[in-house]
């Protein structure tokens, strides 16, 4: 199944060298697994062991290596030659003796590659300190230098298609927020409401099936919902309390966030105006958005917004997303908050979520959207509002 033309992977690449040559390095060191499939396609569940790309300025294709096991999966999802898929015996694998690293650093030596300046992603989930001493001891002669985001901000701006695979991603997050909601009932687990979110967002929809996100759906309850990243317990729910969802539809690893807040039960007066402040924070944020406004600017609208009411936000409101792998689906480039002046850029993608957390409850109501060339389009479309749930009736 053909995910991108080879024609986008070589422009990706072309690319990503320019930044290269640009940071003047003659080797990158690709270890994220979502960048190790923005540039060569591979997608496996196999970042839980250390496998990596490398990238030389003067070779056409990466090379990919890994776990010997998972060189089949590299041939049957990259577009690479497999005289650029390298596997690495199973001895390497959580070996107290060996490292996959002084595996990587025998290649780089049989392709005389041991005195330049290397590339690493040194901040990344996937990156050990154990891989950094390895590549020390094995590459003596060679500088190494920080490319954490390197590739990240080559990704930053999506292409047509990237955009309809996110696009896709927001019908399958309708569909399991919907799903999630309708389950929410004063008596039902929390885990059965999740059970049938996470077959709504795998099943997807009837033209297009769903991938598994890189977060778990997000559901606290109660006095848990002071908190945004806490997922679900085995409990009923109860009546007079909110209930915070942030879920994802996921395609081809493309995601789609969006957050919503139920309260079960006649709503509570502060919760309900609380998600007054937030929804109208959010629609004047939204407005906001056109290419040539930076990210800070944006956090700007929302502050100024809520501070109407008497509240503050410390923490960031957004951060670009899109392609990723456990555990996060944001790409760790530009954030909306104070202090980034990263410019908007059409086809530049981003999740804004300004939610507000007290001390013993919060609201959450969060949009995924796109810069266009005039101004924005949010992915889902789906109420923007606090959902009220009794016995008979949603509103």
């Amino acid at each position: 199944m053909e995910i991108f033309e080879l024609s986008e992977y070589k422009e990706r690449l072309r690319k990503t060298k320019e930044k290269m040559q640009e940071k003047g390095l003659d080797i990158l060191l690709v270890t994220d697994p979502a960048n190790m499939n923005y540039l060569t396609g591979y997608d496996g569940w196999s970042f839980y062991v250390h496998q990596c790309l490398i990238v030389l300025l003067d070779e056409e294709e990466p090379f990919w290596i890994g776990r010997n096991q998972d060189a089949n999966g590299a041939k049957v999802t990259t577009y690479l030659g497999e005289n650029h898929i390298i596997p690495y015996p199973d001895i390497y694998v959580q070996s107290t003796e060996r490292h996959p690293m002084d595996f990587v650093c025998d290649i780089l030596k049989e392709l005389g590659q041991t005195n330049g300046t290397v590339g690493l992603e040194m901040d990344t989930y996937y990156f050990t300190a154990k891989c950094f001493t390895q590549l020390q001891l094995g590459l003596p002669q060679s500088t190494f230098v920080d490319a954490t985001s390197l590739v990240n901000y080559v990704r930053i701006i999506k292409s047509d298609k990237e955009i309809e695979y996110i696009r896709r991603a927001a019908r399958i997050v309708e569909n399991a927020m919907q799903t999630g909601i309708d389950a929410i009932e004063e008596g039902v687990r929390e885990c059965d409401v999740v059970a049938k979110i996470m077959h709504a967002q795998i099943s997807g929809t009837v033209e297009f099936g769903g991938d598994y996100p890189a977060i778990m759906p997000l559901l606290p309850s109660g006095e848990r919902t002071s908190t945004p990243h806490l997922t679900w317990t085995d409990e009923k729910y109860k009546s007079g309390i909110p209930v915070i969802l942030e879920l994802a539809g996921c395609y081809h690893r493309y995601h789609s966030p969006l957050s919503r807040t139920v309260f079960i039960g006649e709503p509570d007066p502060k919760i309900k105006y609380l998600a007054d402040v937030v929804i109208e924070g959010l629609n004047e944020t939204l407005s906001s958005v056109k290419p040539g406004i930076t990210c800070e600017e944006v956090e700007a609208v929302w502050r100024k917004s809520i501070a109407k009411s008497g509240f503050e936000k410390e923490s960031r409101i957004g951060y670009s997303m899109g392609l990723n792998y456990p555990p996060d689906w944001g790409e760790h480039t530009a954030s909306l908050r104070p202090g980034d002046k990263t410019v908007l850029q059409p086809n530049m993608t981003f999740h804004c979520i300004p939610g507000i957390w007290l001390d013993e409850y919060g609201v959450e109501l969060s949009e995924s959207f796109r810069v266009t060339e005039t101004g924005i389009e949010v992915f889902a479309n789906f109420p923007r509002q606090l959902f009220v749930k009794n016995s008979t009736k949603i509103y």
